[in-house]
This record gives C-alpha cells, structure tokens and sequence, in this order.
C-alpha cells in the first residue's frame, strides 16, 4: 500500500498549516478563550470559502467528496494552532450522519448549507449514566398526532451552544410502546422546552448540557425512515476519535519542536541542555511517541470505510494509543521546560490541556484498550 500523499493531499496540508500559522497565534488563542462564544464566525467563513467546510461531504450534496485521510490532515494542521472552531461537531459528526441516515430531503437541505457555512450543527448523544457506552439512551421520542415529543438530558455536547440545529438521539416510543430503536431527531436551538447551558472545555472551545423538557417536534424532524441509528451513531463517533487523533498529533508535533529548540538555547552548567545524553534520550522518546501516534490516527482514517469489528477496533485503538502518547509527550514537554512549562508566558501548558481534553473525549485510554479487546474476542470463531 502506497502511504505517500498525493499532490492534492500535500497541497491541503501546505495551505491548511500555512492558514494556521497565519491566523492562530498567542494572541488571537487568548481572545477566543474570552469570547462567549469561543471561535470566530469570521474564521468560520474562511473555512467555508476556502472549501474545508465541504471537503468530507459528498459531491452530489454539493461538497468535495473528501476521505478521512483529507479530514486527518486538516485536523493536524488544526491541532498545531490549537483551532477552535466547531469543525468536529458541526462537519465530521453533523454532516457524517446527516448523510448516513438522512432522507434525500434532508441531504439537499442540510449539507449544502453546512459547506457555505450558514448552518452549524452539533450532536447531542452522551447521557450521564452512560460511562462511554454508546447504546445507552434515556432520552426519550413519543409518537404524537403531530410529530414527536421529545423529553431527556443530554450532556458534553460539543459546540452545542453555537449550533442553529442539533441532532438529538432517543428511545423511540410509537403507539405499540418502546420500539427499542434509537432515532436521530433535528432540533432547533431556538425551540421552546429546550435548555442549554454552555461552559468553557479544557483546552479552548466550549460545550453545553441540555435539558428536554416535553419538546414538541414535526413529524419529519426524525432523520430518515426511523431504523435505528446507533450503528450509524457508532461510525460517526469512530470517524470523530480518527479526526481527533490526528489533532493531537499535531499538538504533539508542535510540543516536540518546541521543547528540542528550547533544549537548545536553555544553559545549565555553561552547557545547552540538549548537550545532556539523558535530555536526549528523552526527546527521541518523544519522537517516536508522536511517529507511533501519526501511525496510528492514519490506520484509524483508512480504516473507516472496513467492516464495523475492524473500523471499531483500529479506532479503539488509536484512541487508546495516542492518548497514551500524548499525556507523555505533554508531561515531558512540561517537565523539560522547568518551572517555565507551567506559566502563562509559554503555551505548552496550553497545549498540554488539550491533550488532556483529547484523553478523555469519547472515552479514554483504559476504557478503548477495554473495548478493543472485547471487540477482538468477538471477532473470534467459537
């Protein structure tokens, strides 16, 4: 298998790091962290025009038709300026199921205005007692004469204060009773019953919980034909672990160089630090950490489209993997840089949070090495 990127591909990661570099700066990463909002719907448009809004989306909805790989290298250019912007909820999940489980309605309505940029969505799915556990949903749909009522807690919804709709998962309940299916319904921000209180994420953007008080829906706000979503759920949130460890990675990267050149210029002894055998030991160690998870987030990307026990167990796995990786690469970073990693002055404690933030999204190392395993021993003839 040839690994090597394409013309087109090494463009993308050319201009997307030369956009970052340009546009994402110590400053700009502060005032974000003081907007109410958290990103800038300015920078939102530029994605737009600049077609990244469009790029996963497929090309008869008017998108690009991009892979997961073109997604990963935009995620890694993300990670190395520490993007905010809503690109994870509002395209790689909302868009994702939108054209996985939506009527042909729905796909020409939605996506064509997610890829201009006039429309951002969320998916609110986590549930308190859930622990990670995708098939466990309480939020409940009842069918009515008019539609849908819609009555639940939703909660670490990524982006969620921002979003114009949000894709909401529930038990759907018909005439007969629980059908045990979970559906996917599109809900205005703006809909009356519905309580949405936002807080600031660890690392920059932010989220919100949301409270479902007998919410009263249209008959088509289910996405699709009602057959139950959580498979599609699944894949969704498998493609959004791919895209976020190819974030991380680039964090990693951006730790990696800084600490090496700091290592460089800092003296102990009348000597750079770097000149310490031990020191440069623990930067190769580093080295490799972000090798192994670049590894590791591209085999999740290319393994999307495999059947669900292999597309489940290599994003698991680069879940778990690059979480691992991150948390020592930050903590070295950290530690490197002396009492000086900690403070303000210097944004490796910045991107050491995100890092944090991406251990613990989706679930984290122990609970994806659980899932990996269990995920194998299924796909073991008795």
């Amino acid at each position: 298998m040839d690994l090597n990127l394409s013309d087109e591909q090494r463009l993308l990661r050319e201009s997307a790091e030369r956009f970052v570099a340009e546009s994402y700066d110590a400053d700009h990463r502060r005032k974000m962290a003081n907007d109410p909002l958290g990103f800038s719907p300015a920078v939102w448009k530029q994605f737009a025009e600049l077609g990244w809004l469009a790029l996963p989306i497929a090309e008869e909805c008017g998108g690009l038709g991009g892979s997961a790989v073109e997604i990963g290298i935009l995620m890694e250019a993300f990670g190395r300026g520490l993007v905010s912007e809503p690109y994870i909820a509002s395209v790689v999940l909302g868009a994702a199921l939108i054209e996985r489980c939506g009527s042909m309605a729905q796909k020409q309505a939605i996506l064509p205005k997610i890829a201009d940029g006039s429309l951002k969505l969320a998916l609110a799915h986590s549930e308190r007692a859930a622990r990670f556990d995708l098939a466990k949903v309480a939020t409940t749909a009842h069918s009515t004469a008019q539609g849908w009522r819609l009555a639940g807690r939703k909660i670490a919804v990524l982006d969620g204060h921002a979003a114009d709709e949000i894709i909401v998962s529930a038990h759907i309940h018909d005439h007969q009773g629980s059908s045990g299916r979970i559906g996917l319904f599109l809900v205005q921000a703006t809909t009356p019953s519905v309580a949405i209180s936002d807080y600031e994420r660890l690392g920059g953007g932010r989220a919100c919980n949301i409270e479902l008080s007998d919410v009263q829906l249209p008959e088509d706000a289910l996405l699709g034909n009602g057959h139950d979503a959580l498979p599609a759920i699944e894949w969704a949130v498998d493609r959004a672990m791919a895209a976020l460890g190819a974030e991380a990675v680039g964090i990693m990267q951006v730790l990696l160089d800084t600490t090496l050149e700091y290592t460089k210029i800092r003296k102990q002894f009348g000597r750079p630090l770097a000149a310490n055998q031990v020191i440069r030991h623990r930067l190769a160690d580093m080295a490799v950490q972000v090798d192994e998870a670049r590894s590791m987030a591209l085999r999740a990307a290319l393994k999307l489209d495999a059947d669900p026990v292999e597309r489940a167990r290599a994003a698991s796995g680069a879940k778990a993997k690059i979480g691992r990786s991150a948390r020592f690469v930050g903590e070295q970073s950290i530690q490197l840089h002396g009492g000086m990693g900690v403070t303000e002055e210097l944004e490796v404690g910045a991107y050491f949070k995100r890092l944090v933030a991406f251990d613990t999204l989706f679930g984290g190392s122990a609970h994806h090495y659980g899932r990996h395993a269990r995920l194998g021993r299924a796909s073991v003839p008795a």
